[in-house]
């Protein structure tokens, strides 16, 4: 990228960022910034003792920066050295806790009058791209068929941002729905890695959870401790080389206790859908918690008898396979509110 191109991409950001931001933050009012430096990155893990970086309101918005990948594969894959690289190379040189996964993530974010039994409730109110590309990468221990492709590579995927259309390679283009791979609470004891979901959220991969849509969390430690990262540009379900496309991007989430709610496993919902999260080693039992926690929500939330839940769950509901390579390996069932006509 040229410097004039980087300046008039820079340009086009920054409108675009006080567009979409600045209504947000007239309308709610108290909105806080979250940046990725290295005091506000947890390098590859979810820990229970760890500090806030920052506490908000039940019911406040937070602006939550992230980056993603290794700046010097980066750079030699094509990138452009620019204000978000040079974050990253922060990150990458002062960040001295690390592991043991890999993930950078922004936070902890603390959210006053979180206990353990509460759920966050977190309105994901936007997403924005930082950067106009993303990346893709595999390498021999990792992926669905590491044995065919033993060795590693990395390539750029371009963003053209005024269409929000991803360019795999002259030719093949595909839509971006960007969103965060992981979000999460603190578990309820010690450091975790990063890299499997769990029932404290974590690294779902779950490409439904764009902008527009409200994930539910089931708190575990006092002031819930949420991180957010692993930034996504697009992913196909299953996300069989172990990455989407990776890339640097800013949320605007309001976060709220909900005292009212009890939740075993994460939950979402989208202006068409209630989506349930089943985790597990092995994929058939992540797809039985899956089922369990739609045929929980129909009882609970719709009245329905154990025995026609699990029916309808048959018959009307449809079930994805989230992602395969993370160690733990992740279900959703997505149930369309049109079914309910009443």
């Amino acid at each position: 990228m040229t410097l004039h191109a980087r300046q008039s991409y820079r340009i086009l950001l920054l409108a675009f960022a006080a567009v979409a931001i600045s209504p947000l933050v007239t309308a709610q009012g108290a909105e806080k910034v979250l940046k990725a430096t290295p005091q506000n990155i947890q390098w590859g893990h979810y820990d229970a003792d760890m500090k806030p970086a920052i506490v908000v309101k039940s019911g406040e918005t937070i602006r939550v920066e992230t980056v993603s990948g290794n700046p010097n594969r980066l750079i030699s894959s094509g990138a452009p050295d620019d204000d978000v690289m040079k974050e990253l190379k922060t990150v990458y040189a002062d960040t001295k806790d690390r592991g043991p996964g890999g993930h950078l993530l922004t936070g902890p974010i603390g959210v006053e009058g979180a206990e353990p039994g509460d759920v966050l409730q977190i309105d994901i109110l936007q997403i924005i791209p930082r950067v106009p590309y993303g990346y893709n990468g595999f390498g021999p221990a990792s992926g669905i068929l590491n044995d065919e492709f033993p060795y590693s590579k990395q390539k750029i995927i371009k963003l053209d941002m005024a269409t929000m259309t991803c360019e795999f390679a002259p030719g093949i283009h595909f839509p971006a729905h960007p969103f965060f791979g992981s979000m999460g609470v603190a578990p309820v004891n010690g450091r975790i890695n990063s890299a499997p979901p769990g029932y404290y959220a974590g690294n779902m991969d779950n490409k439904e959870l764009v902008a527009g849509t409200t994930l539910y969390i089931p708190v575990q430690r006092p002031l819930a401790l949420l991180n957010i990262g692993d930034g996504h540009l697009a992913m196909g379900d299953g996300e069989v080389d172990v990455t989407a496309v990776e890339s640097s991007l800013t949320g605007v989430l309001r976060l709220t206790v909900r005292k009212d709610m009890h939740l075993l496993y994460p939950r979402a919902e989208t202006p068409t859908h209630i989506i349930a999260m089943g985790f597990h080693e092995n994929l058939d039992e992540a797809a039985r918690r899956a089922t369990r926690e739609m045929i929980d929500y129909l009882v609970t939330t719709k009245g329905l008898s154990r025995e026609d839940a699990y029916m309808l769950t048959s018959v009307a509901i449809d079930m994805h396979v989230t992602q395969v390579v993370d160690g733990v390996r992740g279900i959703h069932m997505m149930m369309p509110k049109s079914i309910f006509v009443k």
